[in-house]
């Protein structure tokens, strides 16, 4: 258990965008060099079955702000609305004396743009409305996305600079001062504690880097995913395949997977140096003993495992997320946690954490981590993830239970794999007789927590809704993105 010098610590919750786990120092990677989150890993917990509660950038970190899974408020896709009226963490810890703030990028879309964060440090770097509305398959059929395309040169590779590494240098900065600004607060009495939400864009694609960067990674035994035949595949697997147009790339070709997993690596590892920049800055100014450090990640990259790419799917690659958590004066450093938890579970932590008192706290379904963190046991039968209506035509869903992985695609496919016996998810279990009953007991959690009859019709027609006002609003040129803060002459002229 942790002694921490307060009651209300200080709260550093820092996400990257697809950083897979698998490709960190503290997950097991020897190649990868990341210093900073290794030093993390040292100093807290790392939780080695962490999940996203929905492989897509806006629900998962909608689910992630709220506690609660992202369809039971309706945020389907990365175009769906984040209903103001969902109490947040930010919220809650506004409420409880906090100094809350957000840097980088939230997915946030609708006109709430802060949903409980007092200070929002800079603008999104996509868009706020329905830009982005998924097409609905009509005609049975979507798109080509053209994914791929920035999996394999020239998408990736070298390049002078980009406007994505502008915005994690510019995400970053304001998170460093924000840190500086509240520890001078306190030299002048203002000791209120702070909670800062410092979200970057990469490693998401695409996977262009700095030469500097590149060069870091010039002599790396540089690991490739193997182009194995015969692989256990389900419907929604298909269905991004040809949406994200897989088969219009090489993604058996080793030098082009080895420029993927290069510019990947490179990436990862600038991200790592951002966090250092965050983790000094809180150092250097004296607030380590008051400050908890959360790292984790929406969703993770298939990365050319099993031919394919992105994430939406339910694949550890896809699905898993790095969460490490670091609090003042830990007694057991460097502890790992086997038990499955995911992001919904990051919101009840971070109220008890900060102390919000149980009565008032809107029901969540995730679960608090402090138990974890303080070395006990808990009995959560089940952690979930789901899927719907983006490039897909019917709604998938994930059950982790114990060592069993359960992915259910509504009216199509079912997958069993032991992840004990079989981390690669290679060996499909659910048509073998003799875990029928696994299957069925799977499946039960899944109705427990979804409804997927009602899910893939409501999602269709939030879309259909959606695309009405996104034309409204394209004829009238109504913009929901947050514009920024003052100037700095607002700050600084007196």
């Amino acid at each position: 258990m942790a002694d921490t010098a307060t009651d209300q610590p200080n709260i550093l919750v820092i996400m990257a965008d697809q950083l897979v786990p698998f490709l960190t120092g503290p997950y097991g990677d020897g190649v990868v060099q990341t210093p900073n989150l290794d030093r993390l890993a040292a100093h807290g917990v790392t939780f080695d079955a962490a999940y996203t509660p929905y492989p897509l950038c806006s629900p998962a970190r909608a689910a992630f702000m709220t506690g609660d899974h992202a369809s039971s408020f309706g945020c389907y896709d990365n175009a769906a609305l984040f209903p103001a009226d969902r109490p947040t963490f930010a919220h809650y810890l506004d409420v409880a004396g906090y100094r809350t703030a957000l840097t980088g990028k939230m997915h946030f879309v609708g006109p709430d743009q802060r949903h409980g964060f007092a200070d929002r440090l800079n603008p999104d770097i996509f868009p706020a409305g329905f830009d982005w509305l998924p097409e609905v398959d009509e005609n049975g059929q979507f798109p080509r996305g053209g994914h791929a395309h920035d999996y394999v040169p020239p998408g990736v590779g070298v390049r002078t600079w980009t406007r994505f590494l502008t915005y994690d240098e510019e995400t970053t900065h304001h998170a460093v001062d924000f840190i500086r600004e509240r520890a001078l607060a306190g030299t002048r009495g203002d000791t209120d504690p702070w909670l800062l939400v410092a979200s970057l864009h990469n490693p998401h694609d695409p996977f262009q880097v700095t030469q500097e960067m590149w060069d870091v990674y010039a002599d790396a035994d540089v690991d490739i995913p193997e182009a194995e035949p015969d692989l256990p595949i389900n419907a929604l697997d298909r269905w991004l395949n040809e949406a994200h147009d897989t088969t219009g790339v090489d993604l058996t070709d080793p030098d082009a997977l080895r420029a993927l997993r290069r510019a990947y690596y490179a990436l990862v590892s600038y991200v790592d140096r951002k966090i250092g920049a965050m983790l000094d800055a809180v150092e250097q100014t004296g607030q380590s003993s008051d400050t908890v450090v959360i790292v984790t990640a929406d969703h993770g990259d298939m990365l050319g495992e099993r031919r394919m790419v992105q994430k939406r799917c339910f694949y550890e690659w896809s699905v898993r997320v790095p969460l490490l958590i670091t609090r003042p004066g830990e007694t057991n450093p460097g502890r790992r946690c086997a038990e499955p938890v995911t992001l919904v579970d990051l919101a009840p932590t971070l109220l008890d954490l900060a102390q919000v008192p149980q009565e008032g706290r809107t029901p969540m379904h995730g679960a608090s981590l402090v138990p974890l963190l303080d070395g006990d046991a808990w009995d959560r039968e089940a952690v979930y993830s789901e899927y719907h209506v983006e490039k897909v035509h019917a709604s998938g869903y994930m059950v982790r239970s114990g060592t069993l992985k359960y992915v259910y695609v509504h009216g199509h496919d079912r997958q069993l794999f032991d992840l004990a016996e079989d981390p690669g998810e290679r060996h499909d279990l659910a048509g073998d007789p003799d875990r029928a009953d696994d299957v069925e007991r799977m499946h039960a959690l899944l109705l427990d927590q979804f409804d997927p009859d009602a899910l893939d019709t409501a999602a269709r027609e939030s879309v259909r809704r959606r695309a009405v006002i996104r034309d409204a609003m394209a004829a009238t040129g109504t913009r929901w993105d947050f514009a920024g803060e003052p100037p700095a002459a607002a700050r600084y002229v007196r």
